[in-house]
């Protein structure tokens, strides 16, 4: 009796932690997209395999005025986290660098878990003022949709 107890216990468990860590439907994967109030277009973009659970990575982020001009000097604090568990990332990301054509270095990422993780930008710059990003990134799902949206350049 009190086995089946346990192992009832277990199926239950197993079914919330199935559930909480289920990507919600239709969840936008796009890594390119305007800010929240327009005044930025964002493309994000990993430098290697997003997919590595525990690994620090890098990131690089092109931000263009919405006429599409390359936006240089520009002032970006990165945060996350996993909506569904409510933490955020276990790393303090950042900009580590600024390359030519409005593209930033974004080092120190890194995904501690399998699931559907938020990366968020936040973006400042003499052009157009402050705005914000939030881009979506579901790490160790490998299917064949996520692995070509998120494989870094030349890899998909």
């Amino acid at each position: 009796m009190f086995q089946r107890f346990l192992v009832l216990a277990a199926l239950a468990v197993a079914t919330l932690l199935t559930g909480c860590m289920s990507v919600p439907e239709g969840l936008d994967l796009s890594l390119a997209k305007p800010t929240d109030g327009h005044k930025y277009v964002v493309k994000l973009q990993p430098l290697g395999d997003p997919d590595k659970i525990g690994q620090m990575q890098s990131w690089e982020a092109s931000v263009a005025t919405a006429d599409g001009k390359p936006v240089s000097g520009a002032r970006i604090e990165v945060g996350g986290g996993m909506p569904q568990h409510g933490h955020g990332l276990p790393t303090r990301p950042a900009v580590t660098r600024e390359l030519e054509g409005g593209r930033y270095v974004i080092g120190g990422v890194k995904f501690s878990m399998s699931g559907w993780w938020e990366l968020k930008l936040k973006i400042d710059s003499s052009t157009n003022g402050p705005d914000a990003a939030t881009f979506n990134v579901v790490v160790g799902r490998g299917t064949p949709r996520q692995t070509a949206l998120l494989a870094p350049a030349g890899k998909a």
